[in-house]
């Protein structure tokens, strides 16, 4: 057990709390994203074109499609691009209107989706239906995506390789936002992803959700008032976060605005530093930041949390943690946990650093191996750690 830590009492209610110990190299940022395009801009292959009730797909001088159904026109763009292309071709939708949950628009490899308007999902599905789906596929992008109404996912993509998500805006009723996995071949990672700008809100499950990812890239991805959190990590490794910015996200529930799971950040059997997470904010909701399932090789440089119902920073069963590398607040809301469940390995190598606590409290039950609090003020607020 390398335990070491120093509390210093200070007048009235608050304390500092110090250790000494070994600073974890604080996490680099992903590089904000260049200023995207306006939609529509620039060249494209084929497009779908909505005038009056009449969308009208072409591809160059041809005509593929005319009718009233969003999906079939912009499918049909999609469809009359290059059979067997090596390079990216571009579709651009100019117009809005609606599709049935339980249908999808299916973008095969080297696929570019630009949509200039908004898809309203109506009615329900099952299974893996989703307004922008791929499968098995790579070099697909979609540079801009505005959703409203009740996707089973408003993007699902699967086994997938080099995948750019741009400007992404989802204000739902239901559904999850964002599923990126390996789920279909267990065997093969879903590799190099990014994700520019995604904002959700009111999906009744997660904003953005990664299962099996290796290589992620994300801007920021903002969570409103959604039913689960809101960027979780699952299996995912060598991954850098900008921000995230949750408000009541997983309010009820166990949730986080950023959760990892499922050995999230295990390379091989160990957890070298590999998930750095710039900025972390939440507000209400459910937990703040969520490491769990022998989960870790994170480092999350600042964290400003409030206010949360469930568990402001709960670890648990996890290896290599830096909480607040660089700065952070936890105000009100539940408790900083340090927890385990007995079907895993215990935490270890847990750096819990450089916050200021208030009207809440840190507890570490039972004791992890190696676990370093230091230069925490608590404001109002206990600790309990061995």
């Amino acid at each position: 057990m390398g335990r070491r830590a120093a509390l210093i009492a200070a007048a009235g209610t608050a304390a500092l709390l110090t250790a000494v110990g070994t600073l974890t190299a604080p996490a680099t940022a992903a590089p904000a994203p260049a200023a995207a395009a306006a939609c529509g801009e620039g060249s494209y292959q084929a497009e779908a074109v909505l005038n009056g009730s009449t969308w009208t797909a072409r591809r160059g001088s041809s005509t593929v499609y005319t009718g009233t159904d969003l999906r079939a026109a912009v499918q049909a763009a999609v469809n009359s691009l290059t059979a067997g292309r090596t390079a990216k071709e571009r579709v651009v939708v100019r117009g809005s209107g609606s599709m049935s949950a339980g249908s999808r628009i299916s973008l095969p490899s080297y696929t570019a989706l630009d949509v200039c308007g908004t898809i309203n999902v109506t009615g329900t599905g099952s299974g893996d239906q989703a307004p922008v789906y791929s499968r098995g596929t790579r070099d697909i992008e979609v540079q801009h995506l505005n959703l409203t109404g009740s996707p089973l996912y408003g993007i699902f993509l699967r086994n997938v390789q080099n995948v750019v998500l741009g400007q992404l805006d989802m204000r739902l009723s239901a559904g999850l936002g964002v599923r990126i996995d390996n789920r279909g071949d267990t065997s093969q990672w879903t590799r190099n992803v990014r994700i520019d700008n995604a904002y959700v809100s009111g999906a009744s499950s997660h904003a953005v959700e990664t299962y099996g990812v290796d290589g992620l890239t994300v801007g920021t991805v903002t969570a409103r008032n959604v039913g689960e959190s809101g960027l979780l990590l699952n299996q995912t490794i060598n991954a850098t976060v900008t921000k995230v910015d949750a408000d009541n996200a997983g309010a009820g529930t166990g949730y986080a605005a950023f959760r990892m799971a499922n050995r999230n950040g295990r390379v091989g059997s160990g957890y070298p530093t590999n998930i750095r997470v710039g900025e972390v904010i939440a507000r209400g909701g459910g937990r703040g930041v969520f490491c769990v399932s022998e989960s870790g090789g994170a480092v999350i440089d600042k964290v400003t949390l409030s206010n949360t119902g469930n568990n402001a920073v709960l670890i648990e069963n996890c290896y290599n943690v830096n909480l607040a590398a660089q700065s952070g607040t936890v105000t009100g809301g539940g408790e900083i946990r340090l927890a385990a469940r007995s079907e895993f390995p215990n935490n270890s190598d847990i750096l819990i650093q450089n916050l200021t606590v208030t009207n809440s409290a840190i507890r570490e039950s039972p004791c992890g191996t190696n676990t370093t609090f230091r230069n925490n003020t608590l404001v109002n607020s206990s600790q309990s750690i061995c």
